[in-house]
């Protein structure tokens, strides 16, 4: 199954850093699998304004991927960043079609030995899309045949029904707290 698709990954980059610098290297270098079309550190400095860097993620990383993979870890679901990617990257423009997206629990998100989520301490957005079957959500594996089957399957329900649902309000600043509210 030769199935390499461009793979945009939205994290929390405090938090979570070391799990999209290992599933890079895993499934983009050493197996092959994907295209990684991510934000690497020092692409975007850091002192421009907010509507620049998402502006620059939009038109250079997300216009260019086909599949959206959030890595879930303990506060993912706080940040206005991960929030944003999501709703720009199953948003169909003149610039770009939508991509597939899907979640992925990390080891240190507290239901993963259970292989069980609270649906208010993923991202919004995320649980949304799981819920109107547009997206799916898996624990972290290392095999490279799992991955590159969830990243295919993202990549197919990209263009069926049922369509995404981006209705969530945008997050203007990050969250805080335990858990988000409907």
């Amino acid at each position: 199954m030769n199935n390499r698709h461009k793979v945009f990954v939205s994290y929390h980059h405090a938090n979570d850093q070391y799990y999209k610098n290992r599933f890079e290297t895993l499934f983009a270098d050493i197996y092959d699998t994907m295209v990684s079309k991510s934000v690497k550190e020092g692409d975007i400095a850091q002192n421009l304004k907010t509507d620049t860097i998402r502006q620059k993620i939009r038109d250079k990383y997300l216009a260019d991927s086909t599949v959206t993979v959030v890595l879930v870890g303990t506060e993912t679901w706080k940040r206005k960043h991960v929030d944003w990617e999501i709703g720009s990257s199953i948003r169909d423009t003149r610039k770009s079609d939508r991509s597939g997206l899907l979640g992925i629990l990390l080891p240190t998100y507290p239901g993963f030995s259970t292989n069980t989520y609270d649906p208010h301490t993923i991202p919004p957005r995320l649980h949304d899309n799981i819920e109107c079957c547009f997206a799916k959500i898996y624990g972290w594996s290392e095999n490279p045949n799992d991955v590159q089957s969830w990243i295919h399957e993202a990549f197919k329900r990209r263009k069926e029904n049922p369509p995404p649902n981006n209705s969530y309000p945008p997050f203007v600043n990050n969250r805080s707290g335990e858990r988000w509210s409907e």
